[in-house]
């Protein structure tokens, strides 16, 4: 009996991976999507999504990645829940492995996202949602007229930090060194903000709740005196860690490790495309995800016409 060969498989079913399966299935393609957990990826965890188009009142993502799957699932893709082990080329096809078995396919679209980086420090989980975000694009809006406290001092973090000066009461960040490493552009509009207050040489060593976040404790690396600030939320901006180590010998990473890709998603592979937060690119949120996944539904199906001809 031949095994069978799909057109595509998408490996995680976030909303890259999603639209791309439905923007693919509704072409009338075979496609698969696997994904470790369930439907949404990252999305699924965030309780309120207010800055994604069609949906007055907002939404939250767990409910989005549902609707997201029935979609590409009513034009006849499927979904299996497994963990992608490796991906291995096999003349002009791609063989997958996972968890449930192995998988024939000729492209395959890689949305396995970026985790965000976290602090470490005990109760940092309980309280994510509850004061403790990753996200000020995402979950700012929460904080309107609020004390917040940004973690970090890169690009994201001073982007973070100036979102949430027009947003919040106060805004202070924390950075464990003396200056931020944050591109130039950042700096002066960050030091002219009458709300954003800087603690150098700092870190957060305790997280103070009841039920929810309440304030922090923060230590000076320098002089290891602790001070106590109230708070009603932290935003944690110290990067991200792209989930590309299943690909990092077959295509090429940049020095983050993201996948290198452009507007077309192609990968340095052929017939391998990379969508949403681990490609690389200049803004990572939901629509530009679900954007990502059209022009690789898109790019699939011409590559697919090539290998015919």
């Amino acid at each position: 009996m031949m095994e069978h060969i799909y057109d595509m498989i998408v490996i995680g079913g976030g909303p890259g991976g999603y639209t791309a399966a439905l923007y693919a299935a509704r072409a009338g393609l075979d496609v698969l999507v696997l994904e470790k957990l369930s439907a949404g990826g990252q999305m699924a965890l965030t309780q309120q999504i207010d800055n994604y188009p069609g949906f007055a009142e907002g939404v939250d993502g767990y409910t989005l990645g549902e609707e997201m799957q029935k979609g590409a699932e009513r034009f006849g893709a499927k979904t299996e829940l497994t963990e992608v082990r490796a991906i291995r080329p096999e003349g002009s096809l791609k063989r997958v492995e996972s968890g449930s078995g192995s998988y024939l396919t000729k492209t395959v679209v890689l949305s396995t996202g970026a985790d965000h980086r976290h602090l470490g420090i005990e109760g940092e989980q309980a309280l994510a949602g509850r004061g403790i975000h990753y996200c000020a694009a995402c979950d700012g809006m929460f904080f309107r007229n609020k004390t917040v406290v940004v973690v970090g001092g890169g690009n994201s973090a001073a982007a973070d930090a100036l979102l949430l000066s027009r947003i919040c009461k106060k805004v202070i960040v924390v950075h464990r060194r003396d200056t931020l490493r944050a591109t130039k552009v950042y700096h002066a509009p960050l030091m002219q903000a009458a709300n954003v207050e800087f603690r150098w040489n700092s870190a957060v060593e305790e997280l103070l709740a009841d039920g929810r976040l309440t304030g922090v404790r923060i230590r000076n690396l320098q002089t290891g005196e602790s001070s106590v600030m109230e708070a009603d939320g932290l935003f944690v901006s110290i990067g991200r860690d792209p989930a590309s180590s299943l690909v990092k010998d077959l295509v090429e990473l940049d020095a983050a490790g993201y996948i290198v890709a452009d507007e077309s998603t192609r990968t340095s592979l052929p017939g391998i495309f990379a969508v949403g937060d681990v490609r690389t690119k200049a803004v990572r949120q939901v629509v530009t995800a679900v954007a990502d996944g059209a022009a690789a539904a898109h790019y699939a199906e011409q590559y697919l016409a090539e290998l015919e001809n």
